[in-house]
């Protein structure tokens, strides 16, 4: 479960003290404590040296694909 090295995932809700990370297209429940405190909802997240990082580059990029293809969808 933790223990692939190359893992990235999507950070998909919070509950309490769980965090839901999308990771390979399955939800999987993580604890907070092993989760960035400066993460939120939509971050694509890294896991490194046993804790989820916030990528925040490729989060920029997700979030600046999907705000274009939202504009092209409601430009049609």
């Amino acid at each position: 479960m933790i223990g692939d090295l190359n893992m990235k995932g999507i950070i998909d809700r919070f509950e309490g003290d769980i965090v839901i990370i999308e990771v390979d297209g399955e939800t999987k429940d993580y604890k907070k404590e092993d989760v960035d405190p400066e993460a939120d909802v939509n971050d694509v997240v890294e896991f490194i040296d046993g804790k989820w990082i916030v990528n925040k580059e490729s989060t920029t990029k997700r979030t600046e694909e999907i705000k274009k293809l939202m504009d092209d969808v409601w430009d049609d």
